[in-house]
């Protein structure tokens, strides 16, 4: 294997028929990573601990060579490397980042540090949103079982099993609980008010994306907060939220809303 040709696995969510309209959600949220990075030269683990925690933070990087972005220098964050295990010349470590940060170059950029030079071997995605490797993890095979078992037999147990509901994708996010009677004007793409909001998170900040979901836990839409939880707490009109992109279609819960009648 060379040093340009690393072999990566890991984590990658994919999403059916309506759960593609929040799938881009995922995209922009944190990763973790499990990684092999190989020194070209042998330091001590307290000189490499040393380097590695220098890297916590924000950090400056530019995309690698062979990348689908614009190689222009970028601010990134790492939240934590841990380093669990070293043999001298193998480095196998845990990476929490911000979305978009190459752990290719961040190797490369650790062995710069080091004066010894560094590559990344290997890479396992293990994270990436609240998508994790846990029991919710399926392969390829697993779920080709679940479609042939349906097929055959008509039975939705695994693929119940392999298949998660599309609400999973935002269970990361700070959610605003709407009454039914606001649903179907949200679904017609409406903004959301504050009379239609029935409980919340209390960690919302203005500017913040949220989840617009049901009394039943049904996702709605996703929406930017043009208030804070605290400010909603305060009034009793106003919008609270602006649509940004509506899931639910509209007709799923009867319609509330009143449309002026043409003169």
């Amino acid at each position: 294997m060379g040093w340009g040709d690393p072999k990566v696995t890991g984590v990658l969510p994919v999403a059916l028929e309506n759960a593609t309209k929040v799938i881009g959600n995922i995209v922009h949220s944190g990763k973790e990573y499990v990684c092999v990075m190989q020194l070209h030269s042998e330091v001590s683990e307290d000189k490499l601990r040393k380097v590695l925690n220098e890297f916590v933070g924000k950090i400056y990087q530019k995309p690698p060579l062979r990348s689908s972005v614009k190689r222009t220098i970028r601010v990134k964050t790492i939240y934590y490397i841990e380093l669990l295990e070293y043999t001298g010349k193998y480095a196998l470590l845990r990476i929490g980042c911000e979305a978009g940060t190459y752990m290719r170059k961040l190797c490369h950029d650790v062995g710069e540090v080091l004066g010894v030079g560094a590559h990344m071997r290997e890479l396992r995605r293990t994270r990436t949103g609240p998508f994790k490797e846990d029991e919710t993890l399926v392969t390829m095979q697993q779920l080709s079982e679940a479609i042939y078992e349906w097929r055959s037999s008509g039975s939705e147990k695994l693929l119940r099993k392999t298949i998660l509901p599309m609400e999973y994708i935002v269970s990361h996010m700070s959610k605003i609980i709407i009454r039914d009677s606001a649903v179907d004007s949200i679904a017609h793409g409406a903004d959301l008010a504050v009379p239609g909001i029935v409980m919340l998170h209390d960690n919302i900040r203005r500017g913040d994306k949220v989840a617009l979901m049901t009394l039943k836990g049904e996702l709605v839409a996703l929406g930017k907060a043009l208030m804070s939880s605290k400010e909603i707490g305060e009034v009793s009109k106003g919008i609270a939220v602006k649509t940004i992109r509506v899931v639910m279609p509209p007709g799923v819960y009867p319609k509330k809303w009143k449309t002026r009648s043409k003169q």
